[in-house]
């Protein structure tokens, strides 16, 4: 285990680059399965669940060379292996092989996944679509198996516009007989990349960023080898934007697609946030107490919940009473009790947060629950009077490239060390 030791009363201030998005690489090294040939993948982050996705490659027979930011993945050799529990339960999204597997062997054999605890996540969705497409699904002993001889098109109603089943059915569809019509399905600009990926080996997706999707299947011999570029990851822009709010610092982000941060963006403002958008940057100038904001998470482009708890490390310090809605998952307060702990006055009830801003956070020792929990008390220790220790920073590991790299350069004082 390791830990942050941070110090207190910090201002940012300059210049970092973002990373590639975490959740857009995820899904395209999934589907690097499909084409049974060589992938080139840019702007990739190095973080603890890419790793976890690289060696679940390499457990099913994929080479893969991991250079700086760049994957090459050469998925000629992969075999639909089973694929064990103590690897699944490594990462939630490990189960984003469902789809690619099936798709390209017509079996797979996948324990059910782990990941951060934030609320149900079921794999339902999953499975009822890729039923729809004609496959066998059984679950046994904690295990899905999946069959089919060859995936059918279907027209797909998702009743929920979940990610992760999104990701999965335009995987599997890429390589089924016929056209695949998908309904109510997420938004997110990571479906366009992966739509973008799955296009550059030869598949014919289309309708991602919008609420249907439609894909005309392919034959296998049909998809070849591609080069591909993560889209910068919105979360760890939206991050180091609030990290120069509650500091009141003046950060500049580059490397950012802005139209990816509106539900952000408007928020930040309507707290009095001094933000500034240009191509391919944003800058946001800290300027004093922040007023209060009612937020409530959607899906995109709804406000997302991966910035809830950031923005609740924010408001913990703003002028009035704000309230916070989570309506996405119903475990993702875990980071309140410790925000009360640095001096923070929140008061949950149900899937609402009633936030009074208080004049000051006082240095202390906290526990990082989940990524996205860990993130939020790294902002809330940097603004604090006096120091803080934060545990379980592989949680954070998971989701930030760097992070205390990025954030000592724009400022802070944050070290790493050993429990």
């Amino acid at each position: 285990m390791q830990k942050f030791m941070i110090a207190g009363s910090s201002r940012l201030k300059g210049t970092i680059r973002a990373s590639g998005s975490k959740n857009a690489t995820l899904p395209v090294l999934a589907a690097s399965i499909l084409n049974a040939g060589k992938s080139v993948i840019r702007e990739v982050p190095r973080l603890v669940d890419v790793l976890v996705m690289n060696d679940l490659l390499v457990h099913l027979g994929a080479k893969v060379n991991f250079d700086r930011d760049i994957i090459e993945v050469d998925s000629s050799n992969i075999q639909p292996v089973e694929i064990s529990e103590d690897l699944m339960r490594r990462m939630r999204a490990s189960n984003l092989v469902l789809g690619s597997l099936l798709g390209r062997f017509g079996y797979v054999k996948i324990a059910y996944p782990g990941g951060c605890q934030i609320g149900s996540r079921p794999m339902n969705l999953h499975l009822k679509g890729l039923q729809l497409l004609g496959a066998t699904i059984q679950e046994k002993s904690g295990y899905i198996i999946a069959e089919a001889n060859r995936l059918t098109g279907a027209e797909i109603h998702l009743d929920l516009p979940s990610v992760g089943a999104t990701e999965n059915l335009m995987m599997a569809a890429v390589l089924a007989d016929g056209v695949t019509i998908i309904r109510n399905v997420a938004k997110e600009p990571e479906l366009v990349n992966l739509q973008n990926y799955l296009n550059s080996i030869g598949g014919h997706v289309r309708g991602a960023g919008t609420d249907t999707i439609k894909i005309e299947g392919v034959r296998p011999e049909e998809l070849r080898p591609a080069e591909h570029t993560i889209i910068p990851d919105r979360i760890e822009v939206g991050t180091y934007m609030v990290a120069a709010a509650i500091t009141g610092g003046d950060v500049t982000i580059v490397n950012v697609i802005p139209e990816h941060l509106d539900p952000l963006l408007a928020k930040l403002r309507e707290a009095g946030v001094n933000v500034t958008v240009g191509n391919g940057y944003v800058r946001v100038l800290g300027n004093g107490r922040v007023k209060a904001v009612d937020i409530k998470t959607m899906p995109y482009p709804g406000f997302p919940t991966d910035m809830q708890p950031q923005m609740m490390a924010l408001l913990s310090l703003a002028e009035g009473t704000s309230v916070i809605t989570e309506t996405i998952f119903e475990n993702r307060f875990k980071h309140v009790g410790e925000l009360r702990r640095m001096g923070a006055d929140i008061k949950v009830e149900g899937r609402t947060a009633i936030v009074k801003g208080v004049d000051r956070l006082s240095g202390a020792c906290v526990e990082a629950s989940d990524l996205r929990a860990g993130a939020s008390l790294i902002l809330a220790a940097l603004s604090a009077e006096g120091g803080s220790v934060l545990e379980n920073v592989q949680h954070i590991d998971r989701g930030y490239d760097r992070s205390e790299t990025k954030y000592n350069a724009l400022g802070g004082r944050i070290i790493r060390v050993q429990s």
